[in-house]
């Protein structure tokens, strides 16, 4: 068993890294008025693509590079971009009069959280699973329901600090947060080979197997999925039911929530309900809820809280589950499956986060309508959930 400080570094990375990502997505509003940044949706989902690029790039560079500097070098790397990127979000707002200058600021601090996640997050996925090799999928929940619940409270806080008058706040807290973790982990060992008692997730260096792909497009459209809630809910509420800002808020809050609260409660059912099922089931659970969400009245916007907490219920062990299996049938390969599979979640969430501005402006389609195609999505991540379930066919952490 890993000692238990590293363990406490992974957990408590795992809900920072949520607040941080979270954090442009939640400060929609902010970005968006006329009066404060005035960005268009055109923009606004433009913001994303560079987090998206580099967010694949890192995490499939980051196998290799953990083979040859170690994961602890890759982790604290991927914790200084995080750091970078809220620094950057601050300093923008010193340049809301010079639209150019703040957007393209606003660009590289993206960037730099697309570092900081494929770094980070598939450098955590692969520590969880290696403190704890027997219970491989509980390890992986639990450490993605942390995350889960840093991306629930980062609406919260923006929320709060909007206020107060002073958004940039959240930036300036996680900030902080990251500096105290950075302190923390620098007397970890935070390395597979640091734990003892059990052989160390295989690393190899083979190409991808066939096998792969089939988890490989399960994480990008899973990845579509999550982003078309988690970074359009808040305006889908403004303008389908014409919400104010705290409900809009309040549905972001919600699914994060519902993401959270199912991890945690798929973990502690491992020995009564099987993965492959609950694999296999909440894909349908994702497909109802688009579905609901592209024919809610607009007159019911306390509807709307309950589609997105229905979707988070539907997203909340997809991601996990896909990585666990994948590690724990791709020995071969397993120190790269964590972060291809991340990987191939960014490219679904870049075409989410950045396709459906475009599409409004090229198609005159609404927000609700786009939910409804996504539906479609969903039903095709539901075949393929068959296929990457083939093997895994018992119970959580068996």
């Amino acid at each position: 068993m890993a000692h238990r400080r590293e363990i406490i570094a992974v957990y408590a990375a795992g809900v920072i890294q949520g607040v941080a990502l979270v954090t442009f997505p939640a400060a929609s509003a902010v970005f968006t008025s006329p009066s404060d940044y005035g960005l268009s949706s055109v923009e606004y989902g433009g913001m994303f693509v560079p987090q998206a690029v580099m967010a694949i790039i890192s995490s499939m560079l980051g196998a290799g590079l953990r083979q040859r500097v170690g994961t602890k070098r890759i982790f604290i790397l991927g914790l200084f971009a995080n750091l970078l990127a809220m620094m950057l979000l601050v300093a923008s707002r010193y340049w809301l009069q010079q639209h150019g200058i703040a957007y393209g600021i606003l660009l590289v601090a993206t960037a730099c959280m697309g570092v900081g996640f494929g770094f980070t997050v598939p450098a955590l996925n692969t520590l969880a699973a290696e403190f704890f090799p027997r219970k491989v999928d509980r390890a992986v929940l639990g450490l993605n329901a942390l995350l889960g619940l840093g991306t629930a409270l980062a609406p919260v806080f923006v929320v709060l600090f909007v206020g107060l008058g002073i958004w940039w706040g959240l930036p300036m807290m996680v900030g902080g947060a990251i500096l105290l973790l950075l302190a923390f982990c620098s007397g970890q060992p935070l390395d597979e080979k640091g734990t003892s008692g059990v052989p160390p997730v295989q690393h190899g260096t083979r190409r991808f197997p066939a096998r792969f792909w089939f988890f490989a497009i399960f994480a990008l459209l899973y990845g579509v999925c999550e982003t078309i809630n988690g970074n359009w809910s808040a305006l889908y509420m403004k303008e389908h039911f014409g919400a104010s800002a705290f409900l809009s808020s309040l549905s972001l809050t919600t699914f994060w929530s519902i993401v959270t609260v199912g991890r945690l409660l798929f973990a502690a059912l491992e020995s009564r309900l099987p993965a492959a099922l609950v694999c296999r089931i909440l894909p349908l659970v994702v497909t109802l809820a688009l579905i609901a969400t592209a024919f809610a009245p607009q007159t019911a916007a306390w509807l709307g809280i309950v589609i997105f907490a229905l979707a988070g219920l539907g997203c909340s062990a997809l991601l996990p589950l896909s990585i666990s299996f994948g590690q724990k049938e791709l020995t071969a390969i397993s120190a790269s499956v964590a972060g291809g599979l991340i990987a191939c979640y960014q490219i679904g969430y870049g075409i989410a986060a950045f396709g459906v501005g475009p599409l409004q402006s090229w198609t005159g389609l609404r927000l609700n309508g786009i939910y409804g195609g996504t539906a479609i999505v969903a039903l095709v991540m539901g075949g393929l959930s068959f296929a990457i379930t083939r093997k895994s066919s018992t119970g959580l952490g068996q």
